[in-house]
């Protein structure tokens, strides 16, 4: 059983900065692509950030030059580190991970649970 567990959310005031954690769990073969998406009531999921197994990272064009993705493939780890946060970043946040558990199975994605940022004054 593999977990997506993030941590790090919570209510900023406009300029602040907060820093998302993702640890993956489980019986896991090996991580590929790991990133943070984002929703808000009545809108669709969108990416925030990304990074490739082989190291590339890609950002939404809202967040570029505010926000950082880096991860720690020994512990499975993905962070998000976020800058200069706006009213317009309060969202739920979700940690997602392409995962090959077994060598008998394709990868597939995993999501975690949410996390909730608020940026208000």
């Amino acid at each position: 059983q593999v977990r997506l567990v993030e941590s790090g959310g919570g209510l900023v005031q406009p300029g602040g900065s907060l820093r998302l954690s993702c640890a993956a769990s489980g019986n896991i073969l090996r991580i590929d692509d790991m990133g943070w998406y984002r929703q808000t009531p009545g809108k669709e999921r969108e990416l925030v950030a990304s990074f490739t197994s082989g190291g590339s990272t890609n950002y939404a064009d809202s967040v570029k030059g505010r926000f950082t993705i880096s991860r720690d493939n020994a512990k499975n780890l993905v962070y998000l580190q976020m800058n200069s946060l706006k009213p317009e970043d309060t969202a739920v946040y979700y940690c997602n991970a392409h995962i090959k558990v077994s060598v008998l199975y394709a990868a597939r994605n995993y999501w975690g649970q949410g996390t909730q940022v608020t940026v208000s004054s």
